[in-house]
């Protein structure tokens, strides 16, 4: 058996999660868990999809928010077991999958438009 094919096949058993589809642009509430010592918590990071990368069971996603006055990125990979919930809170509408135009911005410029359904 080849390394790709081995590859395959871990991937095809490991169980995977559905979440809602999302984009760079929209505002999502990520729910992801933490575990303390012998405590576990569930922790909430809400904020814009800067992008989504790669494919498959290596696939990641790009979360900022601004915390305080300073910008906060998480990167989260979509296999991830700590992985509970994605909720999209807001449709943003963006013309491009990056968009890390977003970290030179601040305050109302920093806004990106709502779609409307």
């Amino acid at each position: 058996m080849s390394k790709q094919n081995l590859l395959q096949y871990v991937e095809d058993q490991v169980q995977r999660k559905e979440f809602p589809d999302f984009k760079a642009g929209d505002t999502v509430t990520v729910q992801y868990k933490i575990i303390e010592g012998e405590k576990e918590r569930i922790q909430n990071f809400k904020g814009v999809v800067l992008q989504r990368k790669g494919s498959g069971h290596s696939e990641t996603f790009t979360v900022r928010k601004i915390s305080g006055n300073t910008g906060v990125e998480r990167i989260f990979p979509m296999s991830s077991p700590f992985l509970e919930d994605i909720t999209v809170n807001k449709h943003g509408v963006v013309r491009r999958a990056r968009i890390f135009y977003l970290r030179g911005l601040r305050g109302k410029k920093a806004r990106i438009k709502e779609k409307r359904f």
